[in-house]
């Protein structure tokens, strides 16, 4: 996603936070600014945070081949249980089984080794359909304001923290917005993520109304040439009818602030919770658009298939992953790199 953005936009410095804003510092600077690892390094650990689930599926697939020449209906049945139980989904998995059985009356696959193939080039045709240009969404003038939506727990305003990280890595000038004013220690937890990349925040008392905060931020950002502009809303699900208007309000004060903002609406999402994030990002996709996805915690979960089956199912591009706690840890999700180690032969 940075990739685009930066090409877009110059190279504006971050300005320093304000005074004041957080409480202690969760990280030191060094800590923070820790160089980026290369290309190589991230496979082999995205390898390694997919290995819980390459144990439930590829391996279990390989299981299932092994000593069996013909692809009859008893190992298509047993197929079927191992996408299930990978979070793939009913739906991505009934039509995966379908266009298996097209090919094996077709006489193109010969084996295992033939079908396990085209499984991964249908699982990565899924991923690629879904991965839509982010520049689309760019505008002509800054700032770049993104949405950022999720339920309580999923690590939302730690994402946005990690993206502050990549945008003033890549030379951006930075803002946070601490919409989520009604969460206990919200706003605090931001302006702690602000002092420790070296950005703005802009915050108000605890109970106020995120729109408001919305459109003085919004306000100040304009004038004060900020690049990006990364807004924390609430995610109090339990209450999601007032939940998603309230949304729904913040992004209308936005597009009036900011004629076609936001300009993203990212949906944070945790991949341990299977079945629950499709739940989440139905809710949310009907509410405002989503226009696109983090999965954090790939490393937490046996069901990484949760990633297929969100892209087969609404067509929202994944943007980043998260494969673990530290900041450089948010990463741009890419289709190929991701099947590759979810295939991937041995360990990391």
């Amino acid at each position: 996603m940075l990739s685009w953005f930066k090409k877009k936009i110059g190279g504006a410095q971050a300005l320093p936070p304000e005074q004041g804003a957080g409480s202690e510092v969760a990280a030191s600077a060094a800590e923070a600014l820790a160089p980026q690892e290369n290309g190589a390094n991230f496979f082999l650990r995205l390898k390694d945070g997919l290995s819980r689930t390459r144990k439930t599926f590829v391996r279990q697939i390989d299981a299932l081949f092994l000593g069996k020449r013909q692809i009859d209906a008893e190992l298509l049945e047993d197929l079927e249980e191992i996408l299930i139980m990978a979070d793939i989904g009913a739906n991505t998995t009934q039509e995966l089984l379908e266009k298996t059985r097209e090919q094996v009356r077709r006489n193109e696959l010969a084996d295992g080794q033939a079908l396990k193939k085209a499984l991964k080039e249908m699982i990565l045709g899924y991923l690629r359909n879904a991965d839509h240009p982010a520049d689309l969404a760019l505008p002509a003038q800054t700032p770049f304001v993104v949405m950022v939506l999720g339920v309580n727990g999923v690590g939302k305003t730690t994402t946005i923290g990690k993206l502050a990280y990549k945008f003033t890595q890549a030379g951006q000038k930075v803002l946070l917005v601490a919409a989520d004013t009604f969460r206990a220690a919200a706003s605090e937890q931001l302006q702690i993520w602000a002092k420790r990349v070296g950005v703005e925040v802009v915050a108000q008392q605890a109970g106020a109304d995120p729109s408001s905060v919305v459109f003085d931020a919004l306000d100040y950002a304009k004038p004060r040439n900020f690049d990006v502009v990364l807004v924390d809303t609430a995610g109090r699900l339990h209450t999601k009818v007032n939940l998603m208007e309230e949304l729904k309000k913040i992004k209308r004060v936005m597009d009036k602030k900011i004629p076609g903002a936001p300009h993203e609406i990212l949906l944070v999402l945790d991949a341990t919770t299977g079945q629950n994030a499709i739940s989440q990002a139905r809710l949310f996709n009907e509410a405002v658009d989503v226009t696109g996805l983090a999965l954090t915690k790939l490393d937490g979960t046996a069901k990484g298939g949760i990633v297929i089956n969100i892209c087969h199912e609404f067509n929202i591009p994944i943007r980043f992953i998260g494969i673990g706690e530290q900041m450089e840890d948010l990463r741009d999700f890419e289709p190929g790199e991701f099947v590759e180690a979810l295939f991937a032969e041995g360990e990391a």
